[in-house]
């Protein structure tokens, strides 16, 4: 091999080697690129608090205000849609936003007096479990108030000689239809018989058939719940003896409360019932949740000559807690004009705005022209129509999405 072939084949195999290297340098450096632009595709959400929506955190943890506990929004697919000014959530996201909407009308707008009520529990949603024979309670499967059962639920086993003998009863019937063929015995008429009377005394089909398929009676019977909610109080111990219709416990839903306030009777004429009044809570960040007059009661206090006044409150949420401090806006004027809670305009150097929620579900911007109102209410002078529904609670949450989609400049474009 003579020198020039060496250094032609040596320049050759130098010239290669840059090639590769340039090639794997290129892949390199473009390889990261794409995958991390696949990732930030791919896994689009966000981490942020119901109460202060403002709060946007890649990664979960608690809000930096609140300390509670911040929820995932998934962006991923078709979750979340900004097409045409748009946005859709879904129903998942529009739990955990808490978002919640009113229909625009005609409201009071004229001046508000407030008064200090208190969250109590909604008498009508209670619900008791009585003993619905007599025995010994053996053991207990509820025993703390506060806790929450579920109708179906064991509550306790009993022991009962009467409700041993009707099964017995219930065992026989079963028993001589399958042995005896009387024919002037009705068999069928004497099994439905024991069966309604167990019914009665709080056994469950499946229990029943259970008695049916093992022909044994029981030394002890489970008693189901018959009611579900929030257990408010619990008035038997294991070991206690109850009669029919004593009280075993007593339950209560808190997804609907009331609050309860006093007034003069100088002031009770400037409401009356089944009127909407906002009712807000220091204790949420003053949080302001529409009520209704549920009841005013037409005699005045002996003693301090006030009138108690009762609202209704929705709380799905569970955020609102008996014994509570709350604070009750009730219209002092009258002035109906066409009008949004206060809690829909969101308001920056750039105008007012409001979330309308569309016929498709989706929800969009749309600025408007408010005017001057009192705590509960806002006049709105354009922009929108009686019949439009807006975002009452959880508009943060949309216009804080649609700044972090298209930036901060999200009302662009809308006229007024």
């Amino acid at each position: 091999m003579n020198k020039k072939y060496f250094l032609r084949l040596s320049a050759t195999g130098f010239f290669a080697f840059v090639v590769l290297i340039a090639v794997l340098f290129t892949a390199c450096t473009q390889k990261p690129k794409t995958t991390a632009t696949a990732a930030k595709t791919m896994n689009k959400a966000y981490y942020t608090c119901s109460m202060h929506p403002q709060i946007h955190e890649d990664h979960p943890g608690n809000c930096p205000i609140c300390g509670m506990k911040l929820i995932k929004v998934e962006m991923t697919g078709n979750s979340m849609d900004m097409t045409e000014n748009k946005i859709r959530l879904t129903a998942t996201q529009i739990q955990l936003a808490s978002i919640q909407t009113d229909t625009v009308r005609e409201e009071n707008v004229g001046s508000e007096k407030t008064v200090t009520g208190t969250v109590t529990t909604d008498d009508n949603k209670s619900e008791e479990l009585s003993a619905r024979l007599a025995g010994r309670i053996q053991q207990l499967f509820v025993k703390t108030t506060g806790e929450k059962i579920a109708m179906g639920q064991p509550v306790y086993s009993i022991y009962s000689e009467d409700l041993q003998e009707a099964e017995k009863e219930y065992l026989l019937a079963k028993q001589q239809q399958k042995v005896l063929h009387n024919p002037d015995v009705d068999y069928q008429q004497l099994i439905s018989a024991a069966e309604n009377k167990l019914q009665l005394w709080g056994l469950s089909p499946a229990q029943i058939r259970n008695i049916a398929v093992s022909g044994k009676v029981s030394a002890t019977t489970t008693i189901l719940s018959k009611v579900g909610g929030t257990v408010s109080e619990i008035a038997v111990h294991e070991g206690d003896y109850v009669t029919e219709g004593m009280s075993v416990l007593k339950t209560q839903a808190l997804n609907s409360l009331w609050v309860e306030a006093q007034l003069y009777a100088s002031e009770t004429n400037s409401c009356k019932e089944n009127d909407r009044v906002s009712v807000s809570f220091p204790d949420l960040g003053g949080q302001v949740i529409n009520g209704k007059v549920e009841f005013i009661n037409p005699e005045l206090s002996n003693a301090s000559k006030v009138n108690l006044i009762r609202i209704s409150i929705p709380n799905p949420q569970g955020l609102v807690r008996p014994g509570m401090l709350a604070y009750i806006s009730i219209p002092g004027g009258n002035n109906h004009t066409l009008a949004v809670p206060v809690s829909a305009i969101l308001t920056d150097g750039k105008g007012s705005q409001v979330w309308v929620k569309n016929s498709d579900g989706s929800f969009s911007a749309r600025m408007v022209k408010p005017g001057d109102g009192n705590q509960s209410y806002v006049p709105v002078l354009s922009g929108l129509n009686a019949g439009d529904i807006v975002v009452t609670n959880g508009a943060y949450l949309l216009n804080s999405e649609a700044i972090f989609k298209n930036g901060s400049d999200n009302m662009a474009g809308m006229k007024m």
